[in-house]
C-alpha cells in the first residue's frame, strides 16, 4: 500500500520539502501562445492547482492571430491544419466541428499550401506576359523530383559534397540548373523562363520555411521535419478557435495578459533575489523557503516558483536570453539558440470591389526573368517588393468577397513591415498591375498585414534548421534546467517548449502544442505520488 506520510529520512529528495510545506508546486507558464495553453491545461487536468501564465501581450494565442473583418475570418499567423493523421490540432477542429463550413477545396494534399486546390496557378513574368501552363508543369516536375533529392540526405544518410555548402538552397539552384541546360528540346526562351522560375519557387520555398533563403536551411537536417499524413485543412471560423478550445477550461484568474517578464532567476541565484526583494514578499516569508525559480515582471511583481516553462519563440530567446536568464543559460543551451534559425514570413491581404482574375486563377506567382542566372535572394531596401513570391486568392469569394494574400519573407519583410499600408498597397497593385499586363487594376479597397519580425513579444515567425545547426540543437534547446541526469536528485526549475523545441515538427502549430503537452508530462511524472495523495 502507498504511504502518503513523509519521513523525516526525505529532506534529501528535492520534492519532499513540497510534501512537508502541505502546498501544492507553483508552476509559472511564460506565454500564452498554443505551447503555454497546451501545457496548463494538461496540468490543471492532472490535479495542479497552482498554476500561472504570464503573456507580454494582450491577448491570447500566440502566433496564432484571427481577424474578423465583416463576415470573414483572416489569419496574420497559423493558417493551415499540417496532415490529419493523429494531428492533435486536427482532432481538435475535427471533434468541436470546426471543419464543418471547410469546403472540398480547402482540404488540399501537397507540400505546399493555397488557400484553395482548385484552379490553375498563373505564372506570371514582369514582362506581363504568363508562362505556358506546359512549361510551368515541366518545371514544377523538375524542381520536385530535386526536392525529393533534398529530404534524402538526413532520410538516407547521403553524403553532401562540398559544391552544395550543406545549403538547400546552393544544391537545388545548381541541380536543376544543370539540368535545364542539359535539356536540348527547350528552346532559348523556354530555356530562360525556367531558369528564372527557380527563384520564385526557392523564393515560395523561403515563404514555406520561414528563412530570409533557402541558401540558409540546412541541407543534411533538411529532411528530417516529418509531415504528417493527411489534407492540409483550413479553419472557416478562424484558427484563434483552437486556442480558445485550449483556453475554455482554464480559469481566466490563471492567464495574466500584458505582464511582460524581465528575468528569471533560477538555480542558485533565487536565495539572493529573495533577499533582494523582501519588501515585496514581506507577508509571507514561510512561503519563500524552498522555492527554486524567481521571476521578475516587467511591473516590478515578482513570483516564486518551483517550476518556470518558458515557452517564448526563438526570436525573443536569440534577442533576449542574456538579460532573460539570472545566471545565464549554459553555453550548450546558447549555443543551440544562435546556431538554430527564424526569420519572417508574413502575409498582405488586399481586398478589391471586383476582381481582375479569371475565375480559374487560384495564385498569382512571380517570375523575374532578370533572376534567370541571379544567386543571391536579398535585395536593397528601395527593391524589397522583389522578394513577394505570390499572391494567393483566397477562396471560396462567397465567404471571404475577392481578396488577394500576398507572402513576403526575409530582411525584405522586415522592411516591408517599416512602412505604412498606403505604401505597401500602391506598391502591391504596381506589382499586380506590371506582371499581368493590365494598367487598369484598381487599388484594393482595403489592406491588412502582418508584421512578426518587427513584433518584440515574437521577433520571427518560426523555427528552421539553419546552416550548421542540427536536430540535436533542438533537443538541447528543450533540455530542462539546471542540467542533471536525474529530476529526483536535482528537479527541473526552467522547462521550455513551444515549436522550435520539437525536433520532427518544428515549425507548426502541432509541434507547438505537443511541446507543451511534453513538459507538461515531465511534472505530472515527477509529482505522480503527490497528486495522488491529494486525490
Amino acid at each position: 500500500m502507498q504511504s502518503c506520510e513523509t519521513s523525516s529520512d526525505s529532506t534529501d529528495d528535492p520534492l519532499s520539502s513540497g510534501l512537508r510545506r502541505k502546498r501544492q508546486p507553483r508552476i509559472v507558464v511564460i506565454g500564452a501562445g498554443l505551447a503555454g495553453l497546451s501545457a496548463t491545461k494538461s496540468l490543471l487536468e492532472n490535479g495542479f492547482t497552482d498554476v500561472t501564465i504570464l503573456e507580454a501581450s494582450d491577448r491570447i494565442g500566440g502566433r496564432v492571430q484571427s481577424v474578423k473583418l465583416e463576415n470573414a475570418t483572416f489569419e496574420l499567423g497559423a493558417t493551415w491544419i499540417h496532415g490529419s493523421n493523429g494531428n492533435p490540432v486536427y482532432h481538435l477542429a475535427e471533434d468541436n466541428g470546426l471543419l464543418e463550413e471547410t469546403t472540398d477545396g480547402e482540404r488540399s494534399i501537397g507540400r505546399i499550401s493555397l488557400y484553395s486546390k482548385n484552379g490553375v496557378a498563373y505564372h506570371l513574368t514582369n514582362n506581363g506576359q504568363r508562362i505556358p501552363k506546359d512549361v510551368v508543369e515541366e518545371f514544377s516536375d523538375l524542381y520536385n523530383e530535386v526536392y525529393n533529392l533534398t529530404q534524402e540526405f538526413f532520410q538516407r544518410g547521403k553524403p553532401v559534397n562540398a559544391e552544395s555548402q550543406n545549403s538547400v538552397g546552393v544544391f537545388t539552384r545548381d541541380v536543376v540548373r544543370k539540368r535545364i541546360k542539359a535539356d536540348p528540346d527547350d528552346s532559348e526562351t523556354t530555356r530562360r523562363l525556367k531558369l528564372a522560375m527557380i527563384q520564385q519557387y526557392l523564393k515560395v520555398e523561403s515563404c514555406e520555411s520561414s528563412s530570409h533563403s533557402m541558401d540558409e536551411v540546412s541541407l543534411s537536417e533538411f529532411g528530417e521535419w516529418t509531415e504528417i499524413p493527411g489534407a492540409h485543412h483550413v479553419i472557416p471560423c478562424g484558427f484563434i478557435k483552437i486556442v480558445e478550445i485550449l483556453a475554455h477550461s482554464i480559469p481566466e484568474s490563471v492567464i495574466q495578459l500584458r505582464k511582460p517578464v524581465k528575468c528569471i532567476h533560477w538555480n542558485q541565484s533565487v536565495s539572493k533575489e529573495i533577499e533582494r526583494v523582501a519588501d515585496h514578499n514581506s507577508d509571507r516569508p514561510e512561503e519563500d523557503q524552498g522555492y527554486h525559480v524567481f521571476v521578475e515582471c516587467e511591473d516590478c511583481e515578482f513570483i516564486l516558483a518551483d517550476h518556470v516553462i518558458v515557452t517564448v519563440s526563438l526570436g525573443v530567446l536569440k534577442k533576449y536570453h542574456e538579460s532573460l536568464f539570472h545566471p545565464g543559460l549554459p553555453e550548450e543551451k546558447v549555443m543551440a539558440i544562435q546556431k538554430l534559425g527564424i526569420s519572417t514570413t508574413d502575409k498582405i491581404f488586399l481586398e478589391f470591389e471586383e476582381p481582375f482574375w479569371s475565375p480559374e486563377c487560384n495564385s498569382i506567382q512571380f517570375v523575374w526573368e532578370d533572376e534567370a542566372e541571379s544567386e543571391s535572394l536579398t535585395y536593397p531596401e528601395e527593391l524589397w517588393y522583389k522578394k513577394i513570391c505570390s499572391f494567393d486568392v483566397l477562396y471560396p469569394p462567397e465567404r471571404y468577397g475577392y481578396v488577394l494574400s500576398g507572402w513576403i519573407c526575409g530582411e525584405e519583410a522586415l522592411i516591408m513591415e517599416k512602412y505604412d499600408d498606403e505604401t505597401v498597397a500602391e506598391t502591391c497593385t504596381e506589382m499586380l498591375r506590371k506582371f499581368t499586363g493590365n494598367p487598369n487594376i484598381p487599388k484594393p479597397r482595403r489592406i491588412l498585414r502582418s508584421s512578426w519580425g518587427s513584433n518584440p513579444n515574437f521577433r520571427g515567425s518560426y523555427s528552421y534548421t539553419q546552416v550548421g545547426s542540427s536536430g540535436a540543437d533542438v533537443e538541447k534547446l528543450a533540455k530542462p534546467l539546471p542540467y542533471t541526469e536525474s529530476s529526483k536528485t536535482v528537479p527541473m526549475q526552467v522547462m521550455f517548449s513551444g515549436e522550435a523545441t520539437h525536433r520532427k515538427y518544428y515549425s507548426t502549430t502541432h509541434g507547438a502544442l505537443l511541446s507543451g503537452q511534453r513538459e507538461a508530462a515531465h511534472l505530472i511524472e515527477m509529482y505522480q505520488d503527490l497528486l495522488q495523495c491529494r486525490n
